[in-house]
């Protein structure tokens, strides 16, 4: 054990009372009661391999795999399987923050390439070495342009992602930044609102590109009219719709941001993702995280080293753009190898395919009795559909027959995703399963 922890009841009395704690209970008393083990565990006898794994296939035999049309954020991608296969070498999956360069040339350089990748697929000039997730991504782009700018007050459209405007107001309470919600008109963040609250006031504005309805939005008047009262422009960006519609550079962005997930990141329950950043050389030191730049060795070989980090670990706290101290580089060599594997045209030809599936459906389902359209405009891989059936009932039927359904958003409002993963079968099946739902 371990010299410096308590190993004796001595010990542990010495530390209650040199904290200042009664006991042990009161050590934890922020925990629940409902959540305290009142029991032993059954863990069971001891097993040898060959039992564990045939204990382990029968618990795995109690899973049902669905095709799974959820999104809201999340999506059903394929996995290229050289990915795992790679990033599984023990130099990558157990690889640390590179502090010296000499020993972490491989390292440096993939994060290196990653933010070359975000640079060139946003258009903007420098990305960060990756952060947490999309949701705190958006929220530090948030900081960064109250920093920038010096003001205390943001926009942000009602068409983000939920969770994202979850994340955003639990930054702002902290930092006593005002956040104002943008309305919404047939789906889509409203131009002429958004005109009504940018007083001056603001240091900038948040915009999210598909939104979370799948609608395809364009920033660029929003980025105009911010900039006229010296506001920061940002968008929230799916980047595997990048290979087809405008990017952040050419709406005239001043920040983009987002979750790598889409670009070949499994599900995985829920994690873990990677939060991209990027922004113009004028805002470069006030990204949060770190920068890996290029350089030249003593002997004029090209090596790659920790440029910015600006960061709390390494300077004064008050000084820090962020509190972030770590970045996703296990999902940054993942996203790597998933964009450097398709290439600019692979991208194109993926953003296709999931562009044409979902129009497929959406066409599909809106033609049966029960279904109609809820918006006019463009969406990308994931769209809003209206019914006069039951959404359980739909849940129900769906999962029954394989599917995992689509998320609820209003009484009678169902979303469903539909990516590259989804057969012309499986569309025709689905929609056969809807069609054949009766209304109760």
């Amino acid at each position: 054990m371990h010299k410096y922890l308590p190993q004796t009841e001595s010990d542990i009395q010495n530390m209650l009372k040199s904290i200042g704690v009664k006991d042990i209970k009161a050590l934890f008393k922020d925990v629940p009661e409902s959540i305290y083990l009142t029991k032993e565990i059954k863990i069971g006898k001891p097993l040898s391999e060959d039992e564990l794994f045939k204990h382990f296939e029968v618990l795995a035999n109690k899973n049902k795999t669905n095709i799974c049309l959820l999104g809201g954020g999340v999506y059903d991608h394929y996995v290229p399987s050289v990915i795992p296969a790679l990033v599984a070498r023990q130099e990558f999956l157990t690889s640390y923050t590179p502090y010296q360069p000499e020993i972490s040339q491989g390292t440096l350089q993939y994060i290196f390439e990653y933010q070359s990748f975000i640079s060139e697929l946003t258009g903007l000039e420098v990305s960060n070495a990756s952060l947490y997730d999309g949701a705190t991504a958006t929220a530090e782009a948030m900081l960064l342009a109250c920093g920038a700018t010096r003001k205390d007050k943001i926009a942000i459209s009602s068409a983000l992602n939920p969770r994202l405007i979850d994340v955003i107001k639990t930054y702002a309470s902290k930092r006593n930044i005002k956040v104002i919600e943008i309305e919404l008109i047939k789906g889509r963040t409203s131009l002429k609102a958004f005109n009504k609250i940018n007083d001056g006031s603001l240091a900038g504005v948040i915009i999210q590109t598909p939104n979370y309805f799948g609608l395809l939005e364009d920033a660029t008047p929003f980025s105009a009219a911010i900039k006229e009262n010296k506001g920061l422009s940002i968008v929230a960006v799916n980047p595997l719709s990048l290979g087809l519609f405008k990017s952040p550079l050419e709406m005239g962005i001043d920040v983009a941001v987002g979750d790598g997930q889409s670009l070949g990141i499994p599900m995985g329950f829920g994690g873990p993702y990677i939060g991209f950043m990027a922004t113009n050389k004028t805002y470069m030191r006030k990204l949060p995280g770190r920068i890996v730049g290029s350089s030249l060795d003593s002997e004029g070989k090209r090596a790659f080293v920790l440029t910015l980090q600006a960061r709390e670990q390494h300077i004064r706290r008050e000084k820090a753009t962020s509190n972030i101290c770590s970045n996703e580089s296990l999902m940054a060599l993942w996203v790597t190898i998933y964009l450097a594997c398709l290439g600019n045209k692979g991208l194109v030809d993926i953003g296709n395919l999931n562009l044409e599936n979902a129009h497929y459906a959406y066409k599909k389902i809106i033609s049966l009795p029960h279904f109609k359209k809820v918006y006019d405009a463009d969406f990308f891989n994931e769209f809003v559909v209206e019914t006069d059936l039951s959404l359980k009932t739909i849940d129900r039927v769906l999962l029954k027959n394989g599917y995992t359904s689509g998320i609820h958003v209003g009484p009678h409002q169902i979303m469903f995703a539909i990516t590259e993963r989804r057969s012309q079968a499986e569309i025709d099946h689905l929609v056969e399963l809807l069609g054949g739902i009766k209304h109760v």
